[in-house]
């Protein structure tokens, strides 16, 4: 199996958030389910089906969230330096709106673009990659296209 690309703050949100489900969200449906039962007919009862559904999210969020971190390969962007690599954080100013956007680049499983984590497979971040300080990239994005100028690297 492929090993997935994860900063070090990724890899244990991801942890925390397998702790969550099993530790609480777990057992809580458990007990939800065992109080649906105790209403009678099951085949009549929204709240044991819902509960079960709900069951079956956990289970499956739990399994992926095992296979992503066993498979998780991770790097601590503190130590690396130089151009646009896995784990910068780059400053970015638009050169069309001369909005100014800071993104880290980080694996698929942690990508999150409203918080700024930019996932390394994206355009942007494919188009950013090996670039230094000062340089321009010209990214094809579902808006159109788009020119950016990389304002700051850094590793954090």
């Amino acid at each position: 199996m492929d090993k997935i690309p994860m900063t070090r703050r990724g890899f244990q949100t991801l942890e925390a958030e397998l702790g969550e489900l099993k530790s609480k969200e777990r057992p809580a449906i458990i007990r939800a389910i065992a109080e649906a039962r105790e209403h009678g007919d099951l085949s009549e009862n929204a709240e044991y089906h819902a509960a079960r559904e709900k069951q079956g999210f956990i289970e499956g969020r739990i399994k992926e969230l095992e296979s992503i971190l066993s498979r998780a390969e991770v790097f601590d962007p503190a130590k690396l330096s130089g151009s646009v690599k896995f784990g910068a954080t780059v400053d970015l100013i638009d050169e069309d709106t001369e909005e100014e956007r800071s993104y880290q680049i980080v694996g698929e499983a942690e990508a999150d673009i409203e918080r700024g984590l930019l996932n390394v497979r994206s355009p942007l971040a494919r188009a950013l990659i090996g670039k230094d300080e000062g340089d321009s990239v010209e990214v094809t994005t579902p808006g159109g296209q788009r020119s950016y100028e990389i304002l700051r690297i850094r590793y954090e």
